[in-house]
């Protein structure tokens, strides 16, 4: 079993995104918080709740698979309660950077300060698949890691300085993140079940194949069709064989990983979004921003304004 591990891990491309320190000024309850990447809090003081009145404290880490929709409470007081939209549109109203001086925070009182550190990060089997989201694991809290604080707080330290060989650092720092944080799963059997299940692409070339596939013509003919022709079954088979092996259908897939793509996009370049939606094989731009706001729960053009989880 250790061997297939390996080979989950070695299969991996793990990419830092950023990393931000913040103060929550304002307690605040999002009821559908999410992220196409996947997120890390490390609490350093306060408190942040996930769904279900599971609660971090300082010193414990909440991980959030990219992709999964969850509620989450930052702040120790009574909290504001407010959709995912919302937050986008308004977040400096609730966090602030640890560095800036801001009025509200003057006036909060210590004793319910929260604040925390996040660092956002890619991590895709064989350069195709989104391996947390795959994996389908909720989000969850690792309690007093000594050895993945000591490494957020290193990632987010590299990322102020200005040093030599700075960027191969934090990716080398985000790597050993990651393996620790798939170790804790390992070790605590948390979602172990999930992992033998939902890995066995890992171990089909055919299912490989086909992820390949579809990342290289994300605009084109994805239909059952081609991708059976991909992976050299019939097109009545291809539907369930990908199922069987991923736990969602093919289409499902292809559409998650064209809006992924498309966020993208939008985060990184100028491009309509006529034209995002063309270049990831939505033709109908209408259709496009109807199926984005449906994925995400806001408009294609709102996303392009918050370059992830909270750079104000």
């Amino acid at each position: 079993m250790i061997d297939d591990y390996n080979k989950i891990i070695e299969s991996l491309n793990i990419k830092f995104i950023r990393t931000n320190s913040l103060n929550v000024i304002k307690s605040v309850r999002i009821h559908n918080f999410y992220d196409v990447q996947n997120t890390l809090f490390l609490v350093n003081k306060g408190k942040i709740t996930l769904a279900e009145n599971d609660v971090a404290t300082a010193g414990d880490i909440i991980f959030i698979p990219g992709g999964r929709s969850t509620e989450i409470t930052f702040g120790a007081v009574e909290a504001e309660e407010i959709n995912n939209e919302t937050f986008i549109n308004k977040r400096e109203l609730y966090f602030s950077p640890i560095q800036m001086e801001h009025e509200d925070f003057i006036h909060l009182d210590e004793a319910d300060l929260t604040n925390f550190i996040s660092v956002t990060f890619d991590v895709k089997a064989f350069d195709s698949v989104n391996f947390f989201t795959s994996l389908d694991f909720p989000p969850f809290i690792i309690h007093q890691s000594s050895s993945l604080k000591d490494t957020v707080d290193q990632i987010y330290d590299e990322n102020g300085s200005n040093k030599a060989g700075r960027s191969r650092i934090i990716n080398n720092l985000t790597e050993y993140l990651i393996i620790e944080v798939f170790r804790y799963i390992l070790e605590s059997k948390m979602f172990v079940e999930q992992l033998a299940t939902n890995s066995n692409y890992f171990k089909d070339s055919r299912l490989i194949d086909i992820f390949n596939y579809i990342k290289d013509n994300i605009a084109g003919d994805l239909s059952n069709k081609t991708l059976a022709s991909v992976a050299n079954v019939s097109e009545d088979y291809v539907g369930q064989y990908f199922k069987m092996l991923t736990g969602i259908n093919p289409q499902d897939y292809i559409e998650y990983q064209r809006m992924e793509k498309a966020v993208d996009l939008l985060r990184t370049s100028k491009k309509s979004i006529r034209a995002i939606g063309a270049e990831v094989g939505y033709k109908d731009t209408a259709y496009f921003c109807r199926r984005f706001k449906m994925m995400f729960g806001i408009p294609a053009g709102k996303m392009r304004k918050r370059d992830s989880l909270i750079d104000i």
